[in-house]
């Protein structure tokens, strides 16, 4: 129960840090926020019970903290063409094949690089994926999963 508590009052002290910096740098708010929730997500992956909860507190503080940092340096132009790319490469790449982006004005760039297809229990197809994100010549990766929506479109579920 303790360590549920840390784990919580860690994720809100996070986002309400996040929140007070909206005004002066939304990307790098919204990439806190998201680090952090996915962060939580793999963290709450690992072990059971307290360790599980560690995990999740962990996992909320590393996400935060990647996330503001790419959050920092990815603008609108960045993400619309992170997003193009995701969309593309989930469907119309073969597992393995690499798509990439990469945004001349800033120098960031990116990839997606579908690593299994498979049928989720509810009928969706849906596809595992490792993504990079490249900023001021650091490169980040983190795998992920996405499900094709009712409309066409994928949408990262974790």
């Amino acid at each position: 129960m303790k360590t549920t508590g840390i784990a919580l009052a860690t994720a809100a002290a996070v986002i309400l840090a996040g929140c007070q910096n909206m005004q002066d740098n939304p990307k790098q708010t919204m990439g806190t926020i998201l680090g952090a929730g996915t962060g939580a997500l793999i963290g709450s992956q690992i072990g059971s019970g307290r360790g599980q909860m560690v995990g999740i507190a962990v996992g909320t503080l590393a996400g935060a903290m990647l996330g503001s940092e790419i959050g920092k340096s990815l603008d609108n132009a960045d993400k619309a063409m992170s997003q193009r790319t995701a969309q593309t490469s989930l469907e119309t790449a073969r597992a393995g094949q690499s798509t990439s982006w990469r945004n001349p004005d800033s120098g960031n760039s990116g990839t997606y690089t579908p690593t299994s297809t498979y049928r989720s229990p509810s009928g969706q197809d849906c596809r595992e994926f490792e993504q990079t994100i490249t900023v001021d010549g650091r490169t980040e990766r983190a795998m992920g999963r996405a499900c094709r929506q009712a409309n066409g479109n994928w949408q990262i579920v974790q």
